[in-house]
Formats: C-alpha cells, sequence, structure tokens
C-alpha cells in the first residue's frame, strides 16, 4: 500500500540500496535480486513497476547523484572576485577530485561493452550537461577570461573531450598514451580560448589515469 501512495519514496529506497550495492560488488556483480535482499521489505515485481532493468537503475543513480549539484553555491561570497574562467576551474576540480565520481567509475560497466551507457554519456555531454557550465563560459567571454568565439559549441566540445575521449571506461590506453591525451587536450582548450586546464586542473584530470596499465 505505501508503495502506491509514496512512489517517490520506494524509488528512493531501491535508488539508496543500488547505490551501495554497486559501490560495494561493483555494477556487473550486483543483481535485481541482491537489491531486493538488501531491503528486504520489497519484490522484484516492485522494483521493476519503477524501473524496467537494472541499466535504468544505474542510470538513475548517476542522475540522482549530480541532480542537486549547484555549482553556484561553490562561489557564494565571491562571485565578483573570480572571473568566469576561474570559476570553471574550481567547478573542473570539484567534479574531477569528486569521491562520488572517482566511486561511480569504479562501479560502472565497461562502456566499450555497454553501448547503451555510451549512448547516454554521448547525449547528456552535448544536449545536457553543456548547460551547466555555458554561464561562466559567457561569464569569461565577457570578462576578457576565455575567447572562444562560440561558448555554446565550446561547452558541448569540452564535456565530449572530457567525458568521452579521455575516459578509461570508453578507451582503454596505456597510462603513458592517456598522459598525452591530456596533454594534448591542454594545447586544444588554449589555443581554442578556453585555458581551464592549469596545473591543478591538469594533474585532476590525470588522477583518471591512475587505473591503467603502464
Amino acid at each position: 500500500m505505501s508503495r502506491n501512495k509514496y512512489p517517490e519514496v520506494t524509488v528512493n529506497r531501491i535508488l539508496d540500496s543500488a547505490t551501495k550495492l554497486f559501490l560495494q560488488k561493483g555494477y556487473e556483480k550486483t543483481t535485481i535480486q541482491d537489491i531486493v535482499n538488501d531491503l528486504g521489505d520489497l519484490s522484484k515485481g516492485a522494483i521493476y513497476h519503477h524501473f524496467s532493468s537494472k541499466e535504468d537503475i544505474i542510470q538513475a543513480v548517476g542522475e540522482r547523484m549530480y541532480a542537486n549539484v549547484d555549482f553556484a553555491s561553490m562561489f557564494k561570497g565571491r562571485e565578483d572576485q573570480l572571473t568566469g574562467l576561474e570559476k570553471l576551474k574550481e567547478i573542473c576540480l570539484a567534479c574531477m577530485t569528486s569521491v562520488q565520481q572517482h566511486q561511480l567509475m569504479e562501479a560502472v560497466p565497461d562502456y566499450y561493452h555497454n553501448p547503451k551507457f555510451l549512448a547516454q554519456e554521448v547525449f547528456e555531454s552535448v544536449k545536457h550537461s553543456p548547460q551547466m557550465l555555458l554561464p561562466y563560459i559567457e561569464e569569461g567571454v565577457e570578462d576578457g577570461s576565455i575567447t572562444v568565439s562560440q561558448p555554446k559549441e565550446a561547452a558541448e566540445v569540452f564535456l565530449l573531450l572530457i567525458n568521452i575521449w579521455i575516459n578509461p571506461l570508453v578507451f582503454h590506453e596505456t597510462r603513458a598514451a592517456f598522459t598525452e591525451k591530456v596533454r594534448f587536450l591542454k594545447t586544444l582548450l588554449d589555443q581554442i580560448g578556453l585555458p581551464v586546464m592549469d596545473e591543478k586542473v591538469m594533474a585532476a584530470a590525470l588522477s583518471y589515469g591512475e587505473c591503467l596499465d603502464d
């Protein structure tokens, strides 16, 4: 009865359990039955009433994890002291050093063998996520710290390169090859007028390669 009356509560309980299990066991080793067992009072039917598959569950886990991200709160009280570029650098650092981000990367499946996840990542990188960065790129253009001529397209390309091109879940590289890609990304962004890859951001980006083979 409570499931029907309070569907959001049920969905959040499912996602809480799934998040815990995905981080503990990994996506591939976690089953729907594991989630049922962890919850204790819901059936498989109840879970499938809200989610059609395990893929849908982990997608919802990722969306919920970042749904309440409020970049503006990072600069509260400092809005007028930072340029658009400085704000963008802080955002990049916060995202790249996020414990949740690294945990999620370890838990989710290899995108190369899961095209649905890869397609969703590409879609998010072009359609939704750029809107979070666009105001700061436009602010940087206005204050002169960023010189890109097309802010919207720059935001999309930036996220495609970060989320897809240098993502170890998509392209398996040696650590040396990954490092060269990150260095080239810095060169490319500098040349288009989006010099966001300073030493700190570079180091954070390179940390994604720690799990790669030498």
